[in-house]
């Protein structure tokens, strides 16, 4: 593994930025030739202010269809704006929202700390999973980030169910597997609950998450909670690693990258070691 870089070069800045998106018309977070992705269009609209190529890094890379209300990334651009002194961050993140078509905002633009690493400075990544279950209609407004299901849902099982989860596997049965990549993964919350309006919410937190774990989980969790399998099915699926049919997986509209967390600055440096060194002896 490349190690990273933690601090920017001489006579440029760390930038970090909140972001939010709906990811309906994108391909994903990632740059694809020939395709709209949120990094790509990013990346383009700091290139026009600063006017240099500005490579981006993101804390958790979203697929195709999946949305973000608390996206981190972090961009090193120079010292000074073209033509001045410093930068007005506040207008920074205006003019880019100015740039950008509205299914992206720049939330807030600020310096980063000493160390931070979007990526590998995380401490974890909370995602929530909306879904409107026996077979009620959705309400337009909701349509891009809400999953249809029609059969009921028990939510006392599925609670029952995911809590036997929490903690670190191997959640191979979950993933689509990538070459090099591990399916080790600490798991920190997995609940599900009923809102006011009655939808069906999943709460989902880890460490880090492996490429489509969290539609994974969802899924199988919706095949206990529908009566199609029972929790011991469940328990034995994550033990025999075998993963679990693509026609369980839910879809991503439902799914969105709510929050990022990171340790005080002073840690920063610390965490980046500690999860470079974890990775490593996994792999």
């Amino acid at each position: 593994m490349t190690e990273p870089t933690l601090f920017a070069e001489s006579g440029f800045l760390r930038l970090r930025l909140d972001i939010s998106y709906d990811g309906t018309n994108f391909f994903g977070w990632g740059k694809q030739p020939d395709r709209r992705t949120i990094q790509s269009e990013v990346e383009s609209a700091l290139e026009k202010i600063t006017r240099v190529n500005c490579e981006t890094i993101v804390a958790g890379r979203t697929d195709a269809g999946v949305h973000a209300t608390g996206q981190v990334v972090h961009v090193d651009i120079p010292e000074n704006q073209p033509g001045a002194i410093g930068w007005d961050f506040d207008e920074l993140a205006y003019k880019l929202n100015r740039i950008l078509d509205e299914d992206i905002r720049i939330n807030r633009a600020s310096i980063a700390p000493p160390g931070f690493h979007a990526r590998f400075s995380a401490l974890a990544r909370h995602y929530t999973y909306r879904i409107q279950d026996d077979n009620r209609a959705i309400p337009p407004l909701h349509r891009f980030d809400t999953a249809p299901w029609y059969r009921p849902l028990d939510i006392e099982k599925m609670n029952e169910a995911s809590s036997k989860l929490i903690g670190e596997f191997d959640f191979a049965a979950f993933c689509k597997f990538r070459e090099g990549g591990t399916t080790l993964r600490r798991l920190l919350t997995f609940s599900w609950e009923r809102d006011a309006l009655g939808y069906v919410i999943a709460e989902v937190s880890a460490d880090a998450f492996c490429y489509s774990m969290v539609r994974n989980l969802v899924g199988a969790l919706v095949c206990v909670g529908e009566g199609r399998f029972p929790i011991d099915w469940l328990i034995t699926t994550l033990n025999n690693k075998e993963r679990i049919s693509d026609s369980l997986v839910f879809p991503a509209r439902g799914l969105t990258l709510r929050q990022v967390d990171y340790p005080p600055s002073e840690e920063l440096q610390e965490r980046v070691r500690a999860t470079l060194a974890k990775r490593i002896e996994e792999d």
